[in-house]
Formats: C-alpha cells, structure tokens, sequence
C-alpha cells in the first residue's frame, strides 16, 4: 500500500513537472512574439507575470524541501 502510494507522489509530481514547463515554454513563445511585434508594454506585463510564476515555482520548491528536511529530523 505505501509503495503505490510513493508510486502516485511520483506520478504526480512528473505531471506537476510536465505542466509547469508547459507553462513556461507559452510564456518563452509570447514573449518571442511580443518582442518580433514591438509591443513593448504587453512584452513587459508578459516578463513580469513569467518571472512572479517562476518565484511562485521555487518558493514552493523551497517550501517543501525544508518540510521534508523538517520530517526527516522528526523522525
């Protein structure tokens, strides 16, 4: 039981993974496009909002690492 449950923690985090790149590659190709048309507010909102996702991103990484560096001297 606990090994299909690691399994599925891992299954989801390929998913998370997936999207998450996903998401990033959108905003990699509207910035390319904003940049080719000169639209130069729209290219800055765009960079703000894929820069604010990715701190998003890494402070959740960083949040969980220090739960489980927490669990791991817990237990």
């Amino acid at each position: 039981m606990a090994h299909e449950k690691d399994r599925k923690n891992i299954d989801d985090g390929i998913r998370d993974i997936i999207l998450i790149d996903k998401i990033y590659q959108s905003f990699e190709a509207l910035e390319d496009t904003l940049g080719k048309l000169k639209l130069e507010e729209p290219l800055f909102m765009t960079y703000m909002a894929k820069r604010s996702f990715a701190d998003k991103v890494f402070n959740q990484i960083k949040h969980y690492h220090e739960r489980l560096q927490a669990k791991k001297y817990i237990n």
